[in-house]
């Protein structure tokens, strides 16, 4: 039995970068010389096994034989005597195909390495093209290592664009896309995750309504909002989103919507994005006009939309204007006044809600200046 360290624990080792969680395959033995030392079998499909103490998760070696379309139809080998290179050579990219022996000899049948201080991104053999899911995790590792200069080989653009035009895009769930999509946006230039689908032809399978309105301009201009909203603290997964859903007007957000079976959160937020696009946009807005979108906003019962809309128009324009600070400070007036203030003032019933509005008008025409 021999155990190695793959993956993305050896990558980022190699690339200098934490490593998150480790990975092992282990060669020449079964489940049950597994078990029997103490692991815990977890994987259903194939024997995957968490160790006794760690708990990390140590593979047995294997091979894959696609069986009909998709990202599922695999039939998994881990018998004894499949070999490191075997295993190694199912993987997706050259990068992710190195192994370390414990006594830290690196496995390198595939010039990992070399594409590693190429940076590169390319694809370990032709299997690749057995498993869609791989052309959103050469976009999402594309993004995610932008910025250490990391671009996608010519022949692996190809072998992704082959692989949209054969169709096998269609077997991914909207839910497995989006899962994709979030991990990008939790961890990468998600302007070069899209980007890398626009260029293989995958966006307008995955979603025609953004691929409708992607443009290298798009692109740009969605990296510095991305840039910036990462620099001053601001980059959740939704504010980094609605910088794309600002791409839209309500109708088509619908199609985003559709497009990507996007969660409530996203689309909460996305929504009030575009609703209240001009309360952030229109620094002309009067007094009135700002109180009628504070109203509608909900803001004297749910702040916490005003301060979400804050960030991502912050972002979207890449500083805090002016306009902004009026809007923060017009919005903290206005919140002061409650109920109690006009109650002790003997009025009542239906004739509070005008005098608060009254009073809300003016705290806001004051902060307007």
């Amino acid at each position: 039995m021999q155990i190695y360290l793959v993956g993305g624990a050896v990558r980022d080792t190699l690339l200098g970068r934490p490593v998150l969680e480790r990975d092992f395959v282990v060669v020449g033995a079964t489940a049950e010389q597994m078990l029997s030392q103490g692991y815990t079998q977890v994987g259903k499909d194939f024997p995957v096994f968490l160790h006794p103490k760690t708990k990390e998760e140590y593979a047995l070696a294997r091979t894959e034989r696609k069986q009909g379309q998709g990202y599922t139809g695999f039939i998994c080998d881990f018998n004894p005597n499949v070999t490191l290179e075997e295993d190694l050579i199912r993987r997706d990219l050259t990068v992710n195909a190195i192994a370390q022996a414990p006594d830290g000899q690196l496995i390198d049948p595939y010039n990992g390495q070399d594409d590693l201080n190429n940076r590169i991104l390319r694809h370990v053999s032709g299997a690749f093209a057995e498993d869609p899911l791989r052309i959103l995790r050469v976009a999402r590792f594309a993004a995610r290592y932008n910025y250490l200069g990391f671009t996608v080989a010519p022949e692996t653009i190809t072998l992704m664009q082959n692989m949209v035009t054969q169709g096998e895009l269609k077997t991914l769930t909207a839910e497995r896309v989006w899962i994709e999509w979030e991990k990008s946006l939790n961890d990468g230039a998600f302007a070069t995750f899209l980007s890398v689908l626009q260029q293989v032809n995958a966006l307008r399978e995955l979603c025609p309504s953004l691929a409708q309105v992607w443009s290298t301009q798009t692109a740009c201009d969605l990296q510095q909002q991305h840039d910036y909203a990462k620099h001053h603290q601001l980059a959740t997964p939704e504010i980094l989103f609605c910088q794309v859903a600002l791409l839209f007007n309500q109708p088509d957000l619908a199609k985003l919507k559709l497009d990507l079976k996007l969660p409530n959160s996203f689309v909460e937020l996305a929504q009030l994005s575009i609703r209240f696009n001009p309360l952030f946009m229109q620094p002309q807005l009067c007094a009135s006009e700002m109180l009628a979108c504070f109203n509608a906003l909900d803001l004297w019962r749910r702040p916490e939309r005003l301060t979400a809309l804050l960030a991502v128009f912050e972002c979207h324009l890449g500083e805090k204007s002016k306009h902004q600070l009026t809007l923060e400070s017009a919005a903290k007036q206005a919140s002061s006044i409650n109920a109690q203030t006009f109650i002790k003032q003997g009025i009542t019933g239906a004739a509070i809600k005008p005098a608060m509005d009254q009073a809300r008008l003016t705290a806001i025409a004051a902060a307007l200046g």
